[in-house]
């Protein structure tokens, strides 16, 4: 699914062809996607786009009335097109701006979402998310005294938005093997030396990954339809049975939390 660095990419894309234009309105093909779309936003019109942002995995289009908030789920995707381009199959919402250029909502899977929200810092769906992980708030200190007594396995820990935003599956396995900790380690058990390597580690690869336009591995394409290209330089994920990079062993797969993990048994040992 489109993680961080994919939403940071799908927002920087549209970006310039948002901000400072008028939203002329809003259609919606399809209201059944993870939540109903919100009524709020077909009733849209001539709202001026003043900025875009993104909150963990959330993409938010702030008007002048209230905030528009996108989420891709996992197979969503956001295209910059004209109303010339076809309508293509599971294009679920298009928002129409007064220069010309739809931004095209397409989500086979209709796991993704479209709200409205008037009061972005009483947002339900953001109460509860931890620090952002390119932010100073996110630091070794911070990590290692989160980290104190749990028992979960690290991967899990790391995944877990109310302790760090948008470290989704991709990214973890990669952290965990540039740093060679176990996914399976108890978070409780790393050491402050470990909780540097993390931060530093983590804030390296999201941004390595959003400079290549994300990763593509099935779904995520970015706005102008290229492919992110960070997938080539990713190491351990999705490469059971390969040779691990570092030492030459075979890469092995496990499950935890009922996400695929991937381990060179050799490198990371708990």
């Amino acid at each position: 699914m489109p993680e961080l660095p994919e939403v940071e990419t799908a927002k920087n894309g549209i970006s310039p062809y948002l901000k400072g234009f008028f939203i002329e309105k809003i259609i919606v093909r399809q209201p059944k996607l993870r939540w109903e779309v919100s009524p709020e936003l077909a009733q849209i019109s001539h709202q001026k786009v003043t900025a875009l942002s993104r909150r963990a995995k959330y993409l938010i289009i702030h008007t002048e009335t209230g905030f528009i908030i996108g989420h891709l789920g996992m197979s969503g995707s956001v295209r910059i097109v004209t109303d010339k381009d076809p309508i293509e199959k599971h294009d679920h919402l298009d928002i129409v701006m007064n220069n010309g250029k739809i931004m095209r909502y397409n989500d086979p899977r209709r796991f993704g979402a479209w709200l409205w929200t008037d009061n972005l810092d009483e947002f339900h769906l953001f109460a509860n998310l931890g620090p952002e992980p390119l932010s100073d708030e996110f630091n070794a200190n911070y990590l290692f005294q989160k980290s104190r007594k749990k028992s979960t396995a690290l991967k899990s820990f790391l995944m877990d938005n109310s302790v760090v935003v948008g470290v989704g599956n991709i990214y973890a396995n990669e952290v965990l093997f540039y740093c060679e900790l176990h996914p399976e380690k108890p978070a409780g058990k790393i050491t402050k030396t470990q909780a540097i390597l993390l931060t530093d580690t983590i804030k390296v690869e999201l941004t390595r990954a959003i400079q290549q336009g994300g990763t593509t591995l099935k779904d995520f394409l970015q706005p102008d339809g290229k492919p992110g290209y960070f997938a080539q330089e990713l190491q351990i994920y999705g490469k059971k049975g390969a040779r691990c990079p570092k030492c030459g062993h075979k890469i092995e797969s496990l499950v935890i939390g009922q996400r695929n993990s991937y381990i060179c048994p050799n490198c990371q040992k708990k």
